[in-house]
């Protein structure tokens, strides 16, 4: 059901049940705890005083739907809620940058949806309708979302497009080959070998690593659950990425607030040819790292995937193959010995793209319309050795593209060029993904897609015909004119 304009509505009549069945296991528990402390016995009290705890949540929870209410005004949508103290929040739809669906266990039985909405320059959740019917909760999305990316000609209609999945048994192999799982398997094991030659110390060993274990293991299963049934698709308002096992999730990544694309490929995930894809958000904050909010100033595009998953959306993203790279001079080794094998950074007209990284690969591709400031950076090793290093730097503290130990010649030449570059990309921004089109309507702008003879991954489009430059894996190549 789509809501009408203006008219007031109210939340879904099960949220009540929902907002109070979120304390039931805690009550559960604290019940067992307290049984157990009798023996069996009579009761202490404890019991009546869980009961009445759980009448008032429900109490409460009721109160909070009836005192709660929302309508979209125009260009706005307004949210009242409070009984003693009233509270009217006003967000203009303009402003909105994510709408995310989030069903948590319960939610998803009772078959309603939390709706949580971010405004620009904000990394919290700025307002939430918790809860409203699963079709609502998509209608009212569409809403905000659809009329921010009206007057640009992109609708809410246009369809999705798959971009990335991630099935079961890769998400559990990247799991089980991460750093924290090869930890816990490792104690674990010692501890078991040590209980058969001394079982009081391997007892003692358990007791003080308890702990870090539950914590190792939690780590695990978060991810598990949190990227079960990965799935990504290119929708007109930004990637939307669907995620979850208990609790399922969909959010969705606006286009203009991607400041840079990470890939990341761990050193034991190399040999099998696995990455992973990350993206930094402007306007949020560092709270909340575990990713399952809003707040996060990385998210995840594509938990594991291969090079080629990861290819893809990046040329999708960004709108071309990556730019040509060049390593730092020699003498730079001395500086970085362990990193210098990976070292190599480049540039075209719109992006800045670098590698780095000791065991773990890391290539980041930042957009040069983004651009917040150039700076050329020199230590007192590089000093000595002739050397500095240019930063590209975007929003976020620890968000930028490094062209590493290069020449104080080039670095001076980086800096001016790479300056002219932004301010020149800047004015004629790439349009998003979903407004960029297709190859076989009229008038579709230029620019890197699939290429439809097959031959390549990417072919670039001219405007009016297909050219003979081609992309695949990242690099850019001539592919000669093939007889029909």
């Amino acid at each position: 059901m789509e809501p009408a304009d203006g008219e007031w509505h109210r939340l879904h009549p099960l949220t009540p049940l929902a907002r109070s069945g979120r304390v039931v296991p805690a009550l559960v528990l604290g019940f067992v705890i307290s049984s157990a402390h009798t023996n069996g016995g009579k009761s202490s009290g404890q019991g009546y005083i869980l009961i009445a705890f759980g009448v008032i949540s429900a109490v409460v929870g009721f109160i909070h739907w009836m005192v709660t209410r929302w309508r979209i005004e125009g260009d706005t949508l307004r949210i009242e809620t409070g009984l003693i103290r009233r509270d009217s929040r006003r967000l203009p739809l303009a402003r909105i940058q994510a709408v995310d669906i989030f069903r948590p266990l319960l939610a998803r039985v009772l078959g309603i949806s939390e709706l949580r909405i971010r405004l620009a320059g904000s990394g919290s959740t700025d307002g939430k309708l918790a809860y409203l019917a699963e079709s609502e909760a998509i209608a009212v999305r569409g809403i905000l979302l659809g009329q921010r990316h009206e007057p640009d000609g992109v609708t809410i209609d246009t369809p999705e497009r798959p971009m990335a999945t991630v099935t079961t048994g890769r998400l559990v192999g990247s799991v089980l080959l991460s750093v924290v799982s090869i930890v816990l398997i490792g104690t674990v094991g010692t501890l078991l070998v040590l209980d058969h030659f001394a079982p009081r110390a391997a007892t003692a060993a358990a007791g003080v690593l308890a702990v870090y274990l539950f914590s190792f293991a939690s780590v695990m299963w978060r991810r598990l659950s949190g990227q079960y049934h990965f799935e990504a698709v290119e929708a007109p308002e930004g990637l939307r990425i669907r995620r979850g096992l208990l609790q399922t999730v969909s959010e969705t990544i606006p286009y203009g607030r991607i400041q840079a694309v990470r890939q990341v490929q761990p050193f034991l995930w190399r040999p099998l040819g696995w990455c992973r894809l990350e993206v930094d958000i402007a306007g949020a904050t560092r709270r909340n790292q575990r990713g399952e909010g809003t707040g996060v100033v990385r998210k995840s595009l594509l938990p594991v995937g291969t090079r080629h998953d990861s290819w893809h959306m990046i040329v999708r993203l960004l709108g071309g193959p990556a730019p040509d790279r060049t390593p730092p001079p020699r003498k730079a080794r001395l500086k970085a010995p362990l990193s210098y094998h990976f070292l190599s950074a480049g540039h075209d007209d719109t992006h800045a793209v670098c590698v780095t990284g000791r065991l773990n690969k890391e290539t980041t591709w930042v957009p040069l319309e983004k651009c917040q400031s150039i700076r050329r950076v020199q230590g007192p090793v590089q000093r000595l050795l002739g050397l500095a290093t240019v930063h590209v730097d975007v929003a976020g503290k620890s968000t930028h593209a490094e062209f590493r130990d290069r020449t104080v010649e080039e670095s001076d030449h980086l800096v001016g060029r790479l300056s002219e570059l932004s301010r020149q990309a800047r004015r004629h921004p790439e349009p998003p993904p979903a407004g960029r089109g297709r190859p076989e309507s009229p008038g579709v702008p230029a620019g890197w897609y699939a290429d439809p003879s097959g031959r390549h991954a990417w072919r670039f489009w001219s405007g009016e015909h297909w050219t003979e430059h081609v992309g695949d894996g990242g690099t850019a190549g001539i592919d000669p004119p093939h007889p029909s």
